[in-house]
């Protein structure tokens, strides 16, 4: 199998074609593919295939790096279209609509390098997540080892848990990463972020993914984080969303409107397995 290894900002894939041939691998091969030491190594895997839906030109797949399938992962999204790019099937400063696992995506390519994300609108439907919660609020109580916990909780194709906190740093958030990940009011577990605000237009977050633990980057959860906030009123409709691998662009003008991600997409190496 050929691949080739790709990142948006820290957060790292293995993008595979099949195109003409799709032929997954068991979940199994893919965790062993996904180990730092013993294969690849990635957060995510990403396949190329031909689309399901006519309206759109392809069909992304998205594989958490414990071989779990995942509905959307947007540093992938850009890393998928500037690969598409580099193929020479999808044109520079063009709108091109791909299929994710969770619904088509507009994706258009600034540079060989750079890539915006029409991400679609957040959902904050807590039975879309599926979060269970009696109905929809802009913020929730999450009982943690008897400890109360304020989240925001809101879907961009995947789940996601928003904790503002004051310090990044804390120790604590090493622990509490993984515990609210596998909350059991999240079914399908979440991907659990903490942000900090640093004023109006600028955001500092860390993510603890479902399925792959802590990573350097998180594109939906750059998404989620600033939807959270913006509907709280905290930040403005732009914002720089800072994670440890970099920083990401998000832009929302509040409900009835889409958001948009734009980002950094980058070619690591190619490789046979």
């Amino acid at each position: 199998m050929r691949f080739t290894k790709m990142h948006g900002i820290g957060n790292d894939f293995v993008v595979v074609d099949w195109r003409d041939d799709v032929k997954l691998p068991p979940a199994e091969r893919i965790a062993a593919l996904a180990d730092r030491h013993t294969g690849i190594g990635f957060d995510q895997l990403l396949s190329v295939e031909p689309a399901r839906d006519p309206s759109c030109d392809w069909y992304y797949g998205v594989w958490n790096a414990d071989g779990s399938p995942s509905g959307q992962c947007g540093n992938g999204v850009r890393c998928v279209a500037a690969w598409l790019y580099r193929e020479g099937v999808i044109a520079r400063d063009t709108d091109v609509r791909l299929e994710s696992p969770s619904g088509p995506v507009t994706v258009r390519v600034l540079a060989a390098d750079r890539v915006t994300v029409d991400m679609g609108e957040p959902d904050f439907t807590p039975s879309h997540l599926p979060f269970d919660a009696p109905q929809e609020a802009s913020s929730y109580m999450l009982d943690v080892d008897g400890t109360p916990v304020t989240i925001g909780a809101v879907s961009m194709g995947n789940p996601h848990a928003v904790l503002e906190v004051p310090d990044l740093g804390d120790p604590h958030l090493e622990n509490l990463g993984p515990v609210v990940t596998g909350h059991a009011r999240f079914a399908d577990g979440v991907n659990t972020g903490f942000a900090l605000r640093v004023d109006r237009k600028t955001i500092r977050l860390r993510v603890h993914e479902r399925g792959s633990g802590w990573t350097r980057a998180c594109g939906t959860g750059a998404c989620a984080a600033a939807a959270v906030l913006q509907r709280r009123g905290l930040v403005d409709a732009v914002v720089d969303v800072s994670l440890p691998g970099g920083t990401l662009t998000i832009e929302w003008h509040g409900p009835g409107h889409t958001l948009w991600m734009t980002g950094p997409a980058a070619f690591v190496f190619e490789g046979e397995i």
